[in-house]
């Protein structure tokens, strides 16, 4: 009969330490500031030779971190697997409306289960090369002023219709995700159309770190008679810890051909060298500063090599809530048409682009609230 008292106390408890493991949590990020750019115009309207922009001032949104909401759940299964899922979606802070084109969930929305092993997900997830990026970009890939202006792919990398493998072992980090197509156009007969893999691995070990992360997409095409247009990037970085302060480097290639072109050139079968450093330094435990330096070579495309540069003074006043001042400079060569907020041809229909040749300045004062 102890036995079975026994038993039962134990299944309890097992019981409750599940249930203890699991759960949904709902939690976000609400990020806005004031911008202040030089030079500015619209990127699709026409402007007169010589002329050089605008001051404009702008409330923006989602400028250190997007502007997000979501829901993520573990169950504990027992035996040390676990089920799990995320749902994340953007949103702008300054008029309330998505960010995601006509997705609920863009920002990612997967499901898998999880053990000592590693994670496997399906759904809709960050690439390993985004996720290099976030680990060695020394803004780590903040919405406005970081290495999402100078490669806008690295900075809003996601894949539809993906699997996705996550593990650590020790002080070694490795991702694999494979895209069936990541414009949901799957084309019968043509296993290529849409398809996308990326993988990535990175080991951390005292002060030191580094990584190194590739990645390789066929845009989709209308029909399986046409031809797939094939970009790869591959990425090497590292960090060094030293008291207060972090150093971070890193060197991205890309390279686009079969029609494709790259940011700020319209000539095809083109490449381009990314490089960039900076240093991050706690001055003290609420404020921190980080500086970092972008140049990128866009090879063969005539349109000249623009470096960028950015400061960036966070003071944090709680655990969740903190305030930024962040600038950025961009130096156009030639005809290049860099912006602080990214290439010309990738802005859309904003007054943020700058004149090709024109160098233009950056600023927001903003805050930050994480729930």
């Amino acid at each position: 009969m102890k036995c079975k008292y026994l038993a039962i106390a134990v299944a309890m408890l097992s019981a409750s330490s599940a249930h203890a493991q699991s759960g949904v949590t709902l939690y976000g990020v609400a990020d806005a500031g004031i911008e202040y750019l030089n030079h500015a115009v619209s990127s699709t309207g026409t402007v007169a030779p010589g002329a050089s922009g605008h001051g404009l001032v702008a409330l923006q949104s989602g400028n250190q971190s997007g502007s997000r909401w979501g829901l993520r759940g573990v169950e504990d299964l027992g035996g040390g697997l676990k089920s799990l899922f995320l749902l994340e979606s953007g949103f702008s802070i300054d008029n309330g409306t998505s960010t995601q084109s006509g997705r609920l969930f863009g920002r990612g929305a997967y499901v898998g289960l999880e053990n000592k092993w590693g994670r496997l997900t399906l759904g809709r997830h960050t690439t390993p090369l985004y996720d290099f990026a976030v680990a060695y970009d020394p803004m780590a890939i903040s919405s406005r002023y970081s290495i999402a202006s100078q490669d806008p792919f690295m900075g809003s990398a996601r894949a539809d219709n993906s699997v996705k493998y996550m593990g650590t072992f020790g002080g070694l980090g490795v991702t694999g995700l494979y895209s069936f197509n990541n414009n949901n156009q799957e084309v019968p007969g043509n296993f290529t159309n849409g398809r996308e893999y990326s993988l990535a691995a990175n080991y951390a070990g005292g002060a030191f770190s580094i990584g190194a992360a590739y990645d390789q997409a066929n845009q989709s095409a209308a029909t399986a008679l046409q031809t797939n247009r094939l970009i790869q990037r591959v990425g090497v970085g590292g960090t060094y810890a030293y008291g207060s302060a972090k150093i971070h480097a890193g060197y991205r290639y890309a390279h686009a051909f079969n029609g494709a072109s790259l940011p700020g050139s319209a000539v095809v079968n083109t490449a381009s060298n990314l490089a960039w450093m900076g240093v991050g330094y706690q001055v003290t435990s609420a404020l921190s500063l980080t500086g970092s330096a972008y140049y990128q070579n866009l090879r063969n495309s005539g349109a000249g090599n623009p470096w960028q540069f950015v400061m960036l003074a966070d003071y944090v006043l709680s655990k969740r809530t903190d305030l930024y001042a962040v600038a950025s400079y961009v130096l156009n060569k030639g005809k290049s048409s860099l912006g602080v907020n990214g290439f010309n041809s990738q802005l859309g229909a904003t007054n943020e682009a700058v004149q090709p040749g024109a160098n233009q300045l950056g600023a927001v004062l903003g805050g930050r609230h994480k729930f």
